[in-house]
């Protein structure tokens, strides 16, 4: 008994070839596209990540002169605390007011949390919510 084959031919005209996202513009060009994608993300993903790097890395030296100039101020009024953060300025401790990378202001508890004695200084970080997962301290 003698079976036929069933083979599609090897040879396609324009009109008679299957269209569809990877048909029209071929497996190479696929592929080519989708890492191109890929790529692209994986670019934008660093760039993000190192502005925020550098946002932190601001904020903390922002910290940093607020806490020297708290600790001045804290050394000539007897320990006691400022009512605010603005009174640094007014006084002559600080020059500018104190805000984070972001452009919101530093958040200081006296006393603070962690030591009861001493005071609590920080930054919402980059989502600025109070207390959040990225807050800079």
């Amino acid at each position: 008994m003698l079976s036929r084959r069933t083979t599609e031919p090897s040879v396609f005209f324009p009109w008679e070839q299957r269209r569809g996202v990877i048909g029209a513009l071929g497996r190479r060009r696929a592929r080519v596209l989708v890492a191109g994608t890929i790529a692209v993300a994986a670019l934008v993903a660093i760039y993000e990540n190192g502005e925020r790097g550098a946002g932190v890395r601001a904020t903390r030296a922002s910290i940093s002169t607020v806490t020297r100039a708290l600790s001045a101020y804290r050394a000539d009024h007897g320990a006691a605390c400022p009512k605010g953060l603005g009174d640094l300025v007014a006084l002559g401790y600080l020059h500018a007011d104190a805000v984070d990378a972001w452009g919101r202001p530093l958040r200081l508890e006296c006393p603070g949390r962690r030591d009861a004695l001493g005071f609590d200084l920080s930054s919402d970080g980059p989502d600025g919510l109070p207390g959040g997962l990225d807050r800079v301290q």
